[in-house]
């Protein structure tokens, strides 16, 4: 599968283009195609890593099907076969790596739920002993399973981190029928999930959702539970009280941190070996999750 950056389908109405993802606008229908591009400290980076926008589709469309029962989901296939004439030309491009989907509006916010103390709650705590507002025992560790997952939505920012906000300042954002709707929808995913991933050896540490309304439906869009919307650990190796090994684009951090890049346009190139190292974790994330082998469509 060649290394996909950047896609141009000719003749296709562009409909946005993301850090990873690319959206071509098919009238009533939109068509989602993961690229290959990778990002660090929000700035998207020179290499990008092979297969990375495969893993990312084909894991959203596991989760997408297991949970279909809690909400529905943007999907209408994957099937590059089935998609629309205009885009079946761009057949070798999309194989494994699009979406055809709902056109819905996206809700003003992303969706985090928190099962355990890390990343910018680990700091929160450490300052508040809260998280996000929501009290928390005293004298947590870091790593630490929470009593119970928590709900912290996030308005989306442009640019830059996204700012928290409280589920009562989501009720005035959405309403609060709806803010309820999607608490209780992410807490279930979330708990649903991080059950099947701890009998297949991972921890869900935490995860962020994606929601839009079709028509006045509520439904869940973008992607689900992959490494780049989730925190995964390796449950053999997992021990509070510190940062744990992740299935996801740490080597891209930790290389980055380690030359003192100042995290500002342009970025560095990755040598080949932090490169196949994040693909490795990619597909390890995929294979052990799913009970499958990763195959390049």
């Amino acid at each position: 599968m060649e290394v996909v950056l950047k896609t141009d389908l000719k003749g296709v109405k562009l409909f946005s283009r993301g850090k990873v993802r690319d959206t071509y606008d098919l009238k009533d229908r939109l068509l989602m195609i993961a690229t290959d591009r990778i990002s660090a400290f929000d700035v998207v980076l020179p290499n990008g890593i092979p297969y990375k926008g495969a893993v990312l589709t084909q894991l959203s469309l596991f989760w997408f099907n297991y949970t279909k029962d809690i909400i529905p989901n943007h999907v209408i296939t994957a099937d590059v076969s089935k998609f629309p004439e205009e885009v079946k030309k761009f057949s070798d491009m999309l194989k494994g790596r699009s979406m055809l989907v709902k056109k819905a509006k996206p809700l003003p916010a992303e969706f985090v739920v928190r099962g355990y103390l890390s990343g910018s709650g680990w700091k929160d705590y450490m300052q508040t002993g809260k998280v996000c507002g929501i009290e928390l025992p005293k004298g947590m560790r870091e790593s630490e399973q929470l009593p119970e997952p928590i709900f912290t939505p996030a308005t989306k920012a442009v640019t830059g981190h996204d700012l928290n906000i409280t589920q009562e300042e989501l009720a005035k954002l959405v309403g609060k029928d709806i803010a309820d709707r999607l608490r209780d929808a992410s807490i279930t995913i979330y708990k649903k999930a991080s059950e099947k991933a701890r009998k297949r050896g991972i921890i869900i540490a935490d995860t962020k959702f994606e929601f839009g309304m079709l028509s006045d439906k509520l439904i869940i869009t973008d992607e689900m539970l992959t490494p780049d919307s989730s925190r995964f650990w390796s449950a053999s190796s997992y021990s509070p009280g510190g940062p744990q090994k992740s299935f996801d684009k740490q080597p891209v951090r930790d290389y980055l941190e380690s030359i003192g890049w100042n995290k500002q346009p342009p970025a560095p190139v990755l040598p080949p070996e932090v490169v196949e190292g994040t693909t490795k974790r990619y597909i390890d994330a995929y294979e052990i999750m799913t009970g499958k082998k990763f195959e390049v469509v």
